[in-house]
């Protein structure tokens, strides 16, 4: 697909098939968020990925709660991809919002739903958040960025909605 195609085409997918995505797509858009930039190459994120129906419905509900909700906030989607980024660094935000801005541009590449779910930092700032880490045998101080859920649409997908004005200013 074209670069700027993709980058204009790419629209968050609020509903999802149950079907799992096979590991080939999976890590190819993982590797996609490995190659992000990050401030002076430092490449303090990390993803997990959590094809793990068990631990999907755990984060799920963990989520759910720091929301306020009963609902799925991962909307369906049978993937998450877990941004989180070494807290001690000072561009971790920065650079993890850039690994979940390759992973849903790639996804969208490949035909694959995505969007940006919240509440990562909410989540793994608590005790059971932080056990997951330590289940998982993920040692370090990290800050959750965002949540990249995959899957594929059961939705056609949205259009964009019109850009506002005086969205771009010229200093010429």
């Amino acid at each position: 697909m074209d670069a700027m195609v993709n980058l204009l085409t790419r629209r968050s997918i609020r509903k999802y098939k149950s079907d799992m995505l096979p590991r080939e797509v999976i890590e190819k858009i993982a590797e996609a968020g490995t190659y992000a930039p990050t401030g002076k190459n430092q490449q303090s994120p990390i993803i997990i990925a959590v094809t793990n129906k068990a631990l999907r419905d755990r984060m799920s509900a963990l989520n759910a709660a720091v929301l306020g909700i009963d609902s799925d906030p991962f909307y369906g989607a049978p993937v998450v991809l877990v941004v989180l980024a070494e807290r001690n660094n000072p561009n971790h935000v920065y650079d993890g919002a850039l690994v979940m801005g390759n992973l849903m541009l790639a996804a969208h590449a490949m035909g694959i739903g995505s969007c940006w779910i919240n509440r990562a930092r909410e989540v793994f700032d608590t005790d059971e958040g932080r056990a997951i880490l330590a289940d998982l045998g993920i040692e370090g101080d990290y800050e959750g960025i965002g949540n990249c859920i995959l899957g594929y649409a059961d939705c056609a997908e949205p259009q964009a909605k019109p850009r506002k004005e005086n969205y771009v200013y010229y200093a010429e």
